[in-house]
Parts: structure tokens; C-alpha cells; sequence
């Protein structure tokens, strides 16, 4: 399960559009949209995208798309 809320806070915070984090995350918008809404799981590639395009710590992208199975 992720938190999608500190998700959006960190996208928030960098400045970049939805559609910008998408494009340096190599995911499409639609998806984007969709995890963020709840719709279906991240996968590993998502995971590994979107903490390279938002510059995620460790423990951040730990916090946020591991948070309920620790």
C-alpha cells in the first residue's frame, strides 16, 4: 500500500507538472493519474522512475510506497 498523500506533497514540492514528473518518471500520464487515484499498484519500474524523477531518499520512498507492509 502507498501513501498517496505524501506522494502528491513531494510532487508538489518539486516544482514539476504532473505531466513533467511523468515524462522523467518514463511512465505514462494516464498511469500516473490512475496509481495516484488508487487505481492498481505501483510496479517496480514505477517505483524506480518516480523516485529518480523526485530525487526520493531511502527512506522516503520507503515511507511512501512501502508503508504498509513494514
Amino acid at each position: 500500500m502507498s501513501d498517496l498523500d505524501l506522494l502528491r506533497k513531494r510532487i508538489s514540492d518539486s516544482g514539476m507538472t504532473m505531466i513533467s514528473v511523468a515524462r522523467k518518471a518514463k511512465i505514462s500520464r494516464v498511469t500516473l493519474y490512475n496509481r495516484l487515484n488508487g487505481t492498481g499498484e505501483f510496479t517496480a519500474p514505477e517505483i524506480v522512475g518516480l523516485t529518480n524523477a523526485l530525487h526520493l531518499s531511502k527512506p522516503d520512498r520507503e515511507k511512501i510506497f512501502f508503508k504498509g507492509s513494514m
